[in-house]
């Protein structure tokens, strides 16, 4: 049995009157879906390989409602905003890491207007930042010489221009990394984006997801590597319809390097 981690919560660093490095913001998929809790377990494994001085909120963190916006509630949202802000600022937080693209676009382009003015970064940027302080090792391990293709999540690519830190780290991971035909600023929707996350598709003659799968599997990887929770849901779930030899897993970037690490 591995050690358990301990992850402190801003409440217990204010307590003893200190401040973190920074705050590690969950997001709604990370602390409840099964699937991408392994993506933030691995995330905190690699913080603390790395001797980051790292916080969550724990209870006192919301949705940062980003689904109710895309979903058309700006009154939702904004309730939701105002919650988490407050939270934020009396907490006097500057610097916020999140494996949630979602979450790393609302607090970073919509937070500022409602009074919330932070740094924030993408999990991705962060582990690349402690890779070139020298906090972090990242190399090859199992994942070595795999063919690997990366899906630019949305709210990561084409909405923030952060394309290169997510594969600066598997380059370093010494994988083959083949690039899909639609990548980069081309790069296209897994499908969950806009609160398609939470309902049916609309009528039509393919499923988003189906076809982005489709994309990835013409280049014919062992790994189809995701930067966001709802990206993995969405190709995890093409790769199940199409795959059938369940030869290709998807995975985060994070846990990637977790796990060429043994951590």
């Amino acid at each position: 049995m591995a050690e358990a981690i301990k992850v402190p919560t801003m409440a217990e660093y204010m307590a003893e009157g200190k401040k973190p490095e920074v705050l590690f913001w969950v997001g709604c998929m990370g602390s409840f879906d099964d699937r991408a809790k392994k993506v933030t377990k691995a995330f905190v494994k690699l913080l603390s390989e790395a001797n980051v001085d790292f916080a969550v909120l724990g209870t006192e963190e919301s949705c940062t409602g980003d689904p109710a916006k895309r979903a058309g509630n700006e009154f939702l949202f904004q309730m939701q905003a105002v919650t988490n802000i407050e939270v934020l600022n009396g907490y006097e937080i500057k610097k916020v890491v999140t494996a949630c693209p979602h979450c790393f676009n609302t607090i970073k382009n919509e937070y500022p207007v409602l009074g919330g003015n932070y740094e924030v970064m993408h999990h991705t940027t962060f582990l690349k930042s402690l890779l070139e302080e020298g906090r972090l090792k990242v190399e090859g391990g199992k994942f070595k010489g795999k063919r690997i293709t990366f899906h630019d999540p949305c709210y990561l690519g084409r909405a923030n221009n952060v394309y290169e830190a997510p594969r600066d780290l598997l380059r370093k991971l010494e994988v083959e990394l083949v690039e899909m035909k639609k990548c980069k600023k081309n790069g296209m929707c897994c499908g969950a984006g806009g609160g398609q996350m939470f309902k049916e598709p609309e009528p039509g003659n393919k499923d988003v997801n189906i076809a982005r799968t489709e994309q990835a599997m013409e280049v014919k990887p062992e790994i189809i590597a995701a930067g966001c929770p709802f990206c993995n849901t969405m190709m995890t779930d093409g790769v199940k319809s199409k795959d059938q030899e369940k030869n290709i897993e998807v995975m985060d970037v994070a846990e990637m390097i977790a796990n060429a690490h043994d951590l």
